[in-house]
């Protein structure tokens, strides 16, 4: 910038707070080697044709670009979500795995057929103006339509993972039921509708999501989440992921990621606090068993088989069953 004309560089300002052409900047009295140089040294982004601030996150520049190469498209899907802030999943070991990392767009049905290429991926289905938002000068599919696009394109163990996080946030299961109700007829629809319904606000974690599935199509009866029990004098401050009542079992989804420090001191630490946590849940009368990824995505995995041992050694216990509650939800966590 700094080789710039003052009225040049004010101009350029101005002109690149949307994306733009390479004509428009050209009228204002920039080069090629001029553009070169701003992209090269991050004062441009350059994507799609078009340039724009470089000032701007990355992400936002590359959707926003695409969006201009598209006059009259709304940002959803992958790349609403992306905006959002919704959780999503793919299993990248699908061999038909869409392209999460190119930027989707949705145009309306009088436009050009359906276009999927590796960084841009556009859809033509009906959009009403009740299903269209806006995130800083973009106009973004709503959360509610973005969920259910997401659930409609992905298989439904996948869209659960989107669908509770909606939940988690506050999005009432009512207006994704809306939103599906008038694609009854779109391709995806019924898995969409299948998601919506299996969907839980209390699902904290992908992992969480996954094993809610796994546990489903397993056979078995659905848990309670985010259970508090009753040591005597009040409420025990651990909340478990998965209770069955009637088995007195607790499933506690574990990633690694609970256990890694920047050093081994604090790699201890925790480590020897979760196992003071399981000795105080063990005292409850219940029966704990843990798992991670691999046993919730797996389809080698034992998982259900160690839940259904549990259920045994749990409805065999003679002592008198634990008091529990599901714990009260902490507004600060959909803040």
């Amino acid at each position: 910038m700094d080789r710039l004309e003052n009225v040049v560089r004010e101009r350029l300002r101005f002109a690149a707070r949307t994306p733009v052409r390479r004509g428009v900047l050209r009228e204002l009295g920039l080069g090629d080697a001029d553009l070169r140089r701003l992209v090269r040294r991050k004062h441009l982004h350059h994507h799609h044709g078009h340039y724009l601030d470089g000032r701007v996150d990355v992400h936002l520049a590359v959707i926003a670009c695409a969006a201009a190469a598209y006059p009259g498209s709304v940002v959803s899907h992958f790349s609403a979500a992306r905006l959002a802030g919704l959780r999503v999943w793919t299993d990248a070991r699908r061999s038909s795995a869409v392209p999460i990392d190119a930027t989707w767009l949705t145009w309306p049905p009088t436009a050009m057929r359906n276009q999927r290429r590796p960084d841009v991926v556009v859809r033509r289905p009906g959009l009403p103006p009740g299903d269209v938002s806006h995130h800083d000068q973009l106009s973004v599919t709503s959360l509610a339509r973005t969920v259910v696009d997401l659930a409609r394109e992905l298989p439904v163990r996948e869209a659960i993972v989107t669908v509770d996080h909606a939940l988690f946030l506050g999005t009432p299961v009512t207006e994704l039921q809306a939103v599906v109700a008038r694609q009854q007829r779109w391709p995806g629809s019924l898995n969409a509708r299948a998601a919506i319904d299996f969907g839980d606000a209390r699902s904290e974690s992908v992992l969480e999501s996954l094993a809610r599935r796994a546990f489903a199509a397993a056979g078995l009866p659905a848990p309670e989440l985010q259970v508090q029990f009753f040591d005597g004098f009040g409420w025990m401050p651990e909340r478990v992921d998965f209770y069955w009542p009637r088995f007195r079992t607790v499933a506690e989804a574990d990633g690694l990621a609970k256990y890694e420090a920047d050093t081994p001191a604090e790699r201890r630490r925790r480590m020897r606090r979760s196992h003071r946590r399981d000795q105080r849940l063990a005292d409850r009368g219940v029966e704990l068993v843990h798992f991670g990824w691999e046993d919730a995505v797996a389809t080698s995995s034992d998982l259900s088989a160690r839940l259904r041992a549990a259920f045994i050694r749990g409805t065999s216990r003679t002592t008198a069953a634990p008091t529990w509650r599901v714990a009260p939800r902490d507004p600060a966590q959909v803040a």
